[in-house]
């Protein structure tokens, strides 16, 4: 008899097919499991699936007495009560560096598409407006990318590849993080020194605690009116009222956002400005993120019921 595995965010269900070869699945959909499967159903689940990002409170937990595992599809775990799960021994995994790159590129594209006004431009083709020799302020020539100053707030996988990308474009790199790493790069000892020195202000930060609205009127102001903010991390890393209102008021150029606080829901103050690019979370959305995201599940899942330690761990509470 195959394991069972519960599924308790929503996914598609093309996304779940490998897990299906080798689990039996209790899909929630996306429901609260209680309205989806009976109780007798759920006392017996050992391992549960989650996107990171999806709240996993304790009382949601003793839902499940025999739970042992909660794996997450995905980088983040900013959704899983860590402390509760300590408390209770259950094991915590997720995808280590599994989408780095492909969140990277899109932290890339974002950068490059707000700095260089891409949606701006595509519109003054479309328009006829380029046709007929019609004069836009907002295609006025802006700085290139040799010789910016980028700053990278976090320098875990996805910054380091953040940096490194920043690097071939000839850019200046500098970072702040928890930790001072040896690299290359300019080692800030604070967010606010971060922010005063750079033009472009990259947002690779893990979500939590320590980082909920990291990033508040007075980053944004130090950041200063040619400065740009990129966000790949998570939407409550920055305060998103302030941030409206520095692209309103011009305290800041510009932003490119793939994450929100309230998702899918961007607000329409956000939404209705010319100076921000948009993307539906879909940093790590590419394929072989995917296939590596799932391979870190099936290990973590697989090791689980072998008895042995999660190869994917989630370390600290």
């Amino acid at each position: 008899m195959a394991d069972k595995v519960l599924i308790y965010s929503r996914f598609p269900k093309t996304m779940m097919a490998r897990f299906a070869e080798r689990f039996e699945l209790l899909d929630t959909g996306g429901k609260p499991a209680g309205e989806v499967f009976s109780a007798e159903e759920l006392s017996g689940i050992r391992a549960l699936l989650t996107a990171g990002g999806s709240p996993l409170s304790a009382e949601a937990m003793d839902l499940f007495p025999k739970l042992g595992v909660i794996v997450c599809y995905g980088t983040g775990y900013d959704g899983v009560d860590l402390k509760a799960a300590a408390s209770r021994n259950i094991a915590v995994g997720h995808s280590p560096g599994a989408n780095a790159a492909s969140v990277a590129d899109i932290a890339m594209t974002l950068m490059l598409a707000t700095t260089r006004r891409i949606l701006v431009a595509d519109q003054y083709v479309r328009s006829g407006d380029w046709a007929a020799s019609k004069q836009s302020p907002m295609m006025r020539p802006q700085a290139g990318m040799p010789g910016r100053r980028i700053g990278v707030y976090g320098m875990g996988e996805i910054g380091r590849k953040i940096a490194a990308r920043c690097a071939a474009f000839e850019s200046e790199v500098g970072y702040f993080s928890r930790t001072r790493y040896d690299l290359p790069y300019q080692y800030f000892p604070t967010l606010e020194a971060l922010a005063d020195w750079c033009s472009v202000l990259m947002i690779a930060v893990r979500a939590g605690a320590e980082t909920q609205h990291a990033v508040n009127a007075d980053i944004l102001k130090r950041l200063g009116a040619e400065g740009y903010v990129v966000n790949i991390s998570r939407g409550s890393v920055i305060d998103e009222k302030a941030m409206v209102s520095a692209l309103t008021d011009k305290t800041i150029a510009g932003a490119g956002l793939d994450v929100f606080e309230k998702e899918p829901h961007a607000p329409d103050a956000l939404t209705a400005l010319p100076n921000v690019v948009f993307a539906p979370h879909i940093g790590g959305h590419t394929l072989d993120s995917h296939v590596a995201m799932q391979g870190c599940v099936l290990a973590n899942l697989t090791a689980f019921f072998e008895g042995r330690p999660l190869p994917h761990e989630v370390k600290s509470a």
